[in-house]
């Protein structure tokens, strides 16, 4: 309940403060006025917006999309943005409410539609500090894990920014061109990394279900996850824990992959439980410029690479 009446309480400001807004206008120096919902979606903007747009991160660096809950000064966000690009595929829960109160819904670009979809079969679990069981719809919503789905988002986001700026139209095409050639590179990159794992070793343990498009492009299977959800923020038995510890013992698993920006309590007793490694990825955020993985290309490298060096 104290979930609810939070959101409400930020969906009562937003009110406010949209009452006193008009819709998104270009900025001063007359660049596209731009909100992507995560970091990774915001550096694929940049990368086809180029010169040309202005891009605002709705969550911050290190945030948690399966559990991020908004805040009133991202009303005036919405309300700025002239484009508000988000993954879709249902990751981000909370921002239907968000645009429907800001009557913002026609500006929302889902960059993964038209992405095939992965089911999750069996998903049933509880959310921490909540009575009711949640059931995702739809499918898996970690699509930025397959490059090759990154080259969709690509085509959305120029073509969204090209209706929306048709004056710069062939620049978002070219820079759009360009980064899908360093896409296709990374493919191959992983193509030859992922090579150098035995076939009996390419099983993946990790804390939510976030490696389905990876493991069906390149060849893995995602044996189990601590949660059981695509989502970060359900709670596991003690009996699923046990399942998977058996799972792990069975099939010769040789390291836990957890999110670097989750809680890893569970991860770390699983790894000394069943005496594998456990290693740190980034699911859902980049880093800072400072950190191994600020741009989505720097990300996949750093993930792959840990994966690879783990599992050989």
């Amino acid at each position: 309940m104290k979930t609810k009446l939070t959101l409400l309480s930020v969906l009562a400001l937003i009110s406010l403060i949209l009452s006193a807004c008009a819709g998104g206008q270009p900025s001063a120096d007359g660049k596209l006025q731009v909100l992507a919902t995560t970091s990774i979606v915001a550096d694929v903007v940049r990368q086809v917006g180029g010169d040309y747009v202005q891009v605002t991160q709705l969550l911050p660096l290190g945030t948690d999309p399966h559990t991020f809950e908004p805040r009133p000064q991202d009303a005036a966000a919405i309300a700025d943005a002239q484009i508000v690009f988000a993954n879709g595929a249902g990751l981000e829960e909370f921002l239907e409410p968000l645009l429907e109160s800001a009557g913002a819904t026609d500006k929302l670009v889902e960059v993964s539609e038209g992405i095939e979809l992965l089911p999750f079969e069996g998903e049933e679990h509880h959310h921490e500090g909540e009575g009711e069981e949640h059931h995702h719809e739809g499918g898996d919503p970690h699509t930025w894990m397959d490059p090759n789905n990154v080259l969709v988002w690509v085509e959305n986001i120029a073509a969204a920014l090209s209706e929306a700026d048709p004056a710069h139209a062939d620049a978002y095409r070219a820079n759009a061109e360009a980064y899908a050639a360093e896409l296709r590179a990374l493919d191959e990159w992983i193509r030859q990394q992922v090579a150098r794992v035995p076939a009996e070793n390419r099983y993946l343990v990790s804390d939510h279900a976030v490696f389905g498009y990876f493991a069906h492009e390149y060849g893995f299977t995602q044996l189990g996850t601590i949660t059981g959800s695509f989502s970060t923020g359900a709670s596991p038995s003690a009996q699923e824990l046990a399942a998977l510890e058996d799972q792990i013992r069975a099939y010769g698993v040789k390291a836990v992959f957890v999110g670097a920006d989750v809680n890893q309590n569970l991860a770390r007793q699983i790894a000394q439980d069943t005496g594998v490694q456990l290693v740190p990825l980034y699911h859902g955020s980049l880093t800072n410029a400072s950190g191994p993985a600020p741009t989505y290309l720097e990300f996949m490298r750093y993930n792959v690479s840990a994966i690879v060096e783990a599992l050989k």
